[in-house]
Parts: C-alpha cells; sequence; structure tokens
C-alpha cells in the first residue's frame, strides 16, 4: 500500500493514516474546519482525513528517541498548535522526531462509533511511524506518546489498549504493535468515572448515557498492567477541568503494578498550560520531561 506524502511550506511532512480504507466511517456532509481561538491557538474540528505531521531533528542532533503527540480539546476539536505543533518543534530542539497525530473526533457525523475513532487512529500512527523506523531514524525501544488533557486520555488508552482489536488489519503495517514504550501524560483525562472525569470529554466519548462496561472500558487506571510503559505524569492542583485525581488514580495503578512511573504536581496552573510560561516556575516541566526521556533512553 502507497501512502500520499506532501511536504509542507514549513518542509514538515504529513502522512495520511488510511488513505482510501478508513474504518469505522460513514459519509456525511462534515467537512474539516481550521480555526483561530480567541486565545490565538489554532483550533481543529471535524477532522475527516486523519494524519501525522512528521517533525525529524537534524541528524546531527538525533538521539534516535521519537514522540507521538496527541493535542486536546475535550473530544470536541483539536489545539493543534498550542499542544501539537509547537511541542513537536520543541522536541526537535532536543533531538527528539515528533510526530503530531490529527486524530478524528468522536461527535463527528462521519463516525460511526464514537469512542473508537480516536484510537483507531492513534494505533495506526504508532505502526506507521515503527514502519518507517529506519527511515526518520528512530531506536527501536525508544518510541513514546505524548498527551494532553482529553488528548491525554487518547495517549493513556493507546498505552493500555494497544493490543485491543479495535479495526480489521489492511496491510502489513497492522502486523506491527502499536504498543508505545512510553508515555507522557500532561493534566491528563484519565477516568471516565463520576467525580473524577471531565465531563465534556466524557460525553463527547461515550455520550450521555453510557453503559457500565464501556465507562470502565475507557476508565484508563483500571486496565493498567505489568506491562503497561514507563509514564510521565503532570498536573496542576489547581485545575478547575480536568481534577488532579485522574494523575494520583493513574499513578496509583502504575506503583500497584510495578510500572515505572514519575510524577509531578504543581501548586499553580489551573488547566490548559502547555509550556507553562504564563505560571512562574511551571515551565521547568519540560526539563523535568526531557531528564527523564534521557534517563530511560541511557538505561538501555
Amino acid at each position: 500500500m502507497s501512502y500520499s506524502l506532501f511536504a509542507q511550506t514549513s518542509g514538515v511532512t504529513t502522512m495520511k493514516l488510511w488513505n482510501n480504507n478508513i474504518p469505522n466511517f460513514q459519509t456525511s456532509n462534515s467537512k474539516e474546519e481550521v480555526t483561530n481561538t480567541d486565545y490565538k491557538t489554532i483550533w481543529v474540528s471535524h477532522v475527516q482525513e486523519p494524519s501525522i505531521d512528521v517533525y525529524l531533528p537534524t541528524k546531527r542532533i538525533a538521539t534516535g528517541a521519537g514522540v507521538l503527540i496527541c493535542p486536546g480539546g475535550g473530544y470536541a476539536g483539536l489545539a493543534y498548535d498550542w499542544e501539537g505543533t509547537d511541542m513537536a518543534k520543541w522536541l526537535n530542539s532536543k533531538g527528539i522526531a515528533a510526530f503530531v497525530l490529527k486524530y478524528r473526533l468522536p461527535g463527528d457525523a462521519s463516525v460511526k462509533t464514537s469512542y473508537l475513532a480516536a484510537l483507531q487512529d492513534a494505533q495506526r500512527a504508532m505502526k506507521i511511524i515503527k514502519q518507517h523506523a529506519k527511515e526518520w531514524n528512530l531506536t527501536e525501544g525508544q518510541l513514546g506518546v505524548m498527551g494532553f488533557s482529553a488528548g491525554g486520555h487518547l495517549a493513556s488508552t493507546l498505552g493500555t489498549q494497544y493490543d485491543r482489536e479495535v479495526y480489521a488489519s489492511i496491510d502489513n503495517t497492522d502486523k506491527l504493535s502499536a504498543k508505545p514504550d512510553f508515555m507522557i501524560l500532561i493534566y491528563p483525562v484519565i477516568s471516565m468515572k463520576e467525580g473524577v472525569t471531565h465531563q465534556g470529554s466524557k460525553d463527547n466519548l461515550l455520550g450521555k448515557n453510557p453503559s457500565k462496561d464501556l465507562v470502565l472500558q475507557y476508565s484508563n487506571e483500571l486496565n493498567v498492567t505489568k506491562n503497561t510503559p514507563p509514564t510521565f505524569l503532570l498536573h496542576a492542583n489547581d485545575d478547575g477541568a480536568v481534577p488532579v485525581k485522574n494523575s494520583l488514580l493513574m499513578y496509583e495503578a502504575l506503583t500497584k503494578n510495578n510500572v515505572p512511573v514519575e510524577m509531578h504536581l504543581f501548586p499553580y496552573g489551573g488547566h490548559g498550560f502547555a509550556f507553562g510560561y504564563e505560571t512562574a516556575g511551571l515551565s521547568e516541566w519540560t526539563t523535568l520531561c526531557y531528564n527523564w526521556i534521557t534517563f530511560l533512553m541511557l538505561k538501555k
């Protein structure tokens, strides 16, 4: 199967995930929209052609590591630069390849089963990146996933349900494992349980009245096993959108299963702070995160 590639003006390459074989898709009048929010953030909604934007560091500083980035947006849209392309550029400056995932949103008219689409796209993206590992100078065992808010839920779903069959294999790419080697979860939605979850993300992903089984399926603290990848967690205690309990529950589940985990809780920062430049001291999280990635790579 051949993939449609095209170079953007910035030199970034965009790769479609499915071409004409998008699973869980139905014909609709829906069209992708790209707008600028009041916070000067590029907001992408109604995604019709899921893809990855490929950001590669210069070969001279390349470490061999790579990260699939899942922007947040409450499963209603994607904060595409704020929690996506801006992060990719930062990772590139550290010699780490980055792949920004433009995933389908569960409520779009072109999606048949809401809660499957994003995970289908994330699994497929991870497999495609592994398929191109040699071409993109990636080292085996050093490919992680990073997610923010609802994107953190998607990243943690991938990290805990990478082997769940959510679409039928379409080519040799699907013979590869979708398992990430590590997870970076930034103010993530983890649980779908009442009193813990972010209600908007839950409603968008599972619907207004999901079954108990569906809630448990997508409460990722319940899906952690000893095989779950090592994890970096970051949250602010004053997060008014996604309760810090999400990260605490994930930390508890990871430690219970003897999975290496590092967590940083900041007293202030609220939600959606990305690099954290607007709160004193919060921007230090990127240094902590990079040091953690480096430790993982050196340890292998």
